[in-house]
């Protein structure tokens, strides 16, 4: 809980186990016990028949929302769960009070058939800056966390992006097809081309984490959901990586970015990621 005369800065420094335990206890009671475990009864479809939502999704995020409001009273949830109901939680993003940034399963769909490639992904915003992230990979036991100004770690391990090997295809995880609008589909298509690799995207948290590690050189998203995107931001910017919307400034997760946007494991990929999406040059 939140000290009376405390800012959100020294709340971090005394409570990110706070919220690494949550986080990791909702996993261990809604998610885990679930996973290759799914009853028929407990998936759902939102929007179509690749979107989907799970009973996990639903009950961890209930209990992240309350765990994490205690942890810091006054703060709000945006969850996509919770704005999937109610499109108008999402405001909640613009407004003064710190706000928890919620995606309870990112990678729903690899969850439903049995893949590990999905994660828990929590932020901490407050007026739209991401001061604090949390990447949790429960089936692979990993956790990745990031404090603005204090560096991006997995598993208590620094981490270093660096810049990509010179003379290689830039590897390029994208947007998925399967959630893509035709008009997304052309948006993304100049990175078809010589000097670039680029392939289908898993849960975007964990194609964050890749370039954080310097496992992938970039990732180019044509949608701006903060769940998706908040964590993952701040987790590569502090392992020394960079993000740009097509007007080449940063994405902000307050909403209004001009797309694809692209993060990179240094700023002369992003740059050159976000010129060839922009130009097609």
């Amino acid at each position: 809980m939140i000290q009376d005369t405390e800012t959100i800065d020294e709340f971090l420094a005394r409570c990110s186990a706070d919220v690494e335990e949550a986080v990791r206890k909702a996993a261990a009671a809604e998610i885990l016990p679930r996973f290759r475990r799914l009853a028929e009864h407990e998936v759902d479809q939102k929007s179509g028949p690749h979107d989907l939502v799970t009973d996990a999704d639903r009950l961890a995020e209930l209990r992240l929302t309350h765990d994490l409001g205690a942890l810091l009273p006054g703060s709000v949830v945006v969850g996509e769960e919770a704005v999937h109901a109610d499109p108008a939680g999402y405001l909640a993003l613009q407004g003064d009070a710190p706000v928890w940034i919620v995606d309870p399963v990112d990678g729903t769909r690899q969850f439903v058939h049995g893949d590990d490639g999905f994660c828990t992904l929590v932020a901490l915003a407050h007026r739209g800056v991401v001061l604090a992230s949390w990447t949790y990979a429960a089936a692979r036991g990993q956790l990745a966390t990031a404090v603005r100004g204090r560096g991006a770690f997995l598993d208590g391990e620094r981490l270093f992006a660096g810049p990509p090997a010179p003379g290689r295809d830039l590897a390029v995880a994208h947007s998925h097809p399967d959630y893509t609008t035709d008009e997304q589909k052309r948006a993304l298509s100049p990175l078809w081309t010589d000097g670039f690799a680029p392939r289908a995207c898993g849960s975007a948290g964990l194609e964050y984490l890749a370039v954080a590690r310097g496992e992938l050189d970039a990732v180019a998203f044509s949608w701006e959901a903060a769940w998706d995107h908040a964590a993952g931001l701040l987790l590569v910017e502090e392992a020394g990586g960079a993000h740009l919307t097509l007007t080449g400034e940063p994405f902000r997760v307050t909403g209004g970015n001009a797309l694809p946007f692209t993060a990179a494991r240094d700023a002369e990929t992003a740059r050159r990621v976000s010129d060839r999406l922009r130009t097609g040059a």
